[in-house]
């Protein structure tokens, strides 16, 4: 599971920064916290449905390309 979730946490920052947003700004435009943003990206949190949704919303791209790593 680990694994999976630091695959997660790379894909995650690699749109991100595609994005050419901060942390910070991705945090403000999806609800989350920067800290669970971080956390998310370094593989140490399972992420909920409800928070893909709000990523993949805040990033403007497709729940399913979130998820395809």
């Amino acid at each position: 599971m680990e694994n999976l979730l630091q695959k997660f946490g790379l894909h995650l920052a690699s749109i991100r920064q595609e994005k050419g947003l901060s942390q910070e700004q991705l945090a403000e435009t999806s609800g989350l916290h920067r800290t669970y943003i971080s956390s998310l990206e370094r593989g140490k949190r399972n992420p909920t449905i409800v928070t893909l949704s709000a990523l993949s919303n805040a990033l403007n791209i497709s729940l399913s390309e979130l998820i395809d790593f």
